[in-house]
């Protein structure tokens, strides 16, 4: 019997799970860790949401199976969301739809919609499961390279040259994690018409669509006239409410699109907790005041972040938008890799942070870093690193002589 599965063996080494090992261990040693890796929200749910959660679930009739598709109240909620925010009118029986997490989303809708040898364009780096989720659907990926320094159109008219067949679908993240770049609705109506003259579908990761730190407020695509015709778009409550751990999500958009997750989720869930919904219809219709208290508290973070790391040798762009900095790797450090130096820092420094390559291999001249300490915390790490810089020429060494 062959041992091997033909998806798992799609799917290479998990980058990231070195470097938490290396955390783990050094935590059960006692070692004061400062994990600025995974981007988890350390800040609690807010109070009237929680609120919700315990109202609804003393009432034993929410404790049976729920809908998959997402309560009514919840996608009605959405749909005021769409209509609040950008200006555009959503169906809730037809165009947007409750999943567990944006990510959960994503994978199910690329194996509704994927027949295998189906090309799709992705982004890199890029969050994992935008490509993943389609490998795993049997999809082969085409990946173009993305970056402060790349333009976005050549480098997907690149891909698109070399795609045989003709892609099916392209997928974008904006603002991007792990990059943190914006754009505006110009770059989506752009995109929309390329999207429609290459007859391909649009997924659209908006997930960070309200951490951002300047006046301009990220648009959706579907603002674009036309859009739905092609493009579904993803959002998600975990950073917005701080509730990463609700598993609570949108798709939203094409009625196609949006008919084919439906249907695939029905076969697979019951949907989410039906207390957990009413709780998310309670975050999206309630005060709002707590959403701009997270974005005040990761442009807080940031600020500090970005000063401290500049003190200590490191210089790092500021982003505009998310709860991460995309940070490229400091000299001399630069030709060991982003896996290397994670660990190094890791080592040396008690400070975790995610590696580059584990979001493709063009992000390997980067870390990502999340600003999920407090800012107590985010001064430690930056004094820790300043001395890790201050010795890089003796780690470099030890390093060398380990290879």
């Amino acid at each position: 019997m062959n041992p091997e599965f033909h998806r798992i063996k799609r799917l290479p080494p998990y980058v990231f799970e070195e470097v938490n090992r290396m955390k783990a261990a050094a935590r059960a040693a006692g070692e004061d860790i400062i994990d600025l890796g995974m981007g988890n929200p350390d800040t609690p749910t807010p109070k009237h949401i929680v609120d919700k959660l315990i109202e609804t679930v003393q009432d034993g009739r929410t404790h049976r199976y729920s809908t998959s598709r997402g309560i009514p109240g919840l996608r009605k909620a959405n749909a005021a969301y769409y209509k609040r925010r950008f200006g555009v009118v959503i169906d809730p029986d037809t165009e947007t739809i409750a999943t567990l997490g944006s990510k959960e989303g994503l994978a199910n809708l690329a194996m509704a919609i994927t027949t295998p040898g189906d090309v799709i364009l992705s982004p890199n780096p890029s969050y994992p499961i935008h490509p993943y989720g389609f490998i795993i659907a049997g999809a082969v990926v085409r990946h173009f390279e993305v970056g402060p320094d790349i333009d976005f159109f050549e480098a997907l008219e690149r891909g698109m040259r070399h795609c045989i067949p003709s892609p099916t679908c392209l997928i974008l993240n904006f603002p991007s994690n792990p990059t943190a770049m914006t754009v505006d609705l110009e770059f989506y109506q752009k995109i929309v018409k390329y999207a429609k003259e290459h007859d391909m579908y649009i997924l659209s990761d908006l997930a960070y669509a309200e951490i951002y730190f300047g006046d301009e407020k990220p648009p959706s695509i579907l603002q674009v006239e036309g859009a739905k015709d092609i493009a579904v778009e993803f959002t998600s409550l975990s950073k917005t409410y701080s509730m990463p751990g609700w598993r609570m999500g949108f798709a939203t958009g094409n009625k196609k699109l949006i008919g084919a997750l439906t249907r695939i989720k029905s076969y697979l869930d019951y949907g989410a907790f039906t207390p957990i919904q009413v709780a998310a219809t309670a975050a999206l219709n309630g005060p709002q005041e707590c959403v701009q208290e997270a974005r005040d508290l990761y442009r807080s973070r940031r600020d500090v972040m970005i000063s401290g790391m500049a003190a200590a040798g490191w210089d790092i762009p500021s982003p505009d938008a998310t709860m991460f900095a995309w940070a490229p790797i400091p000299e001399p450090f630069t030709s060991i890799g982003s896996l290397e130096f994670s660990k190094l820092l890791l080592k040396e420094a008690n400070v975790a942070v995610a590696p580059g390559l584990g979001f493709g291999e063009h992000g390997d001249k980067y870390v990502r870093i999340a600003l999920v300490e407090n800012e107590q915390r985010i001064r430690q790490a930056c004094r820790n690193v300043k001395k890790f810089m201050a010795d890089a020429d003796k780690h470099l060494a030890a390093f060398n002589l380990k290879k």
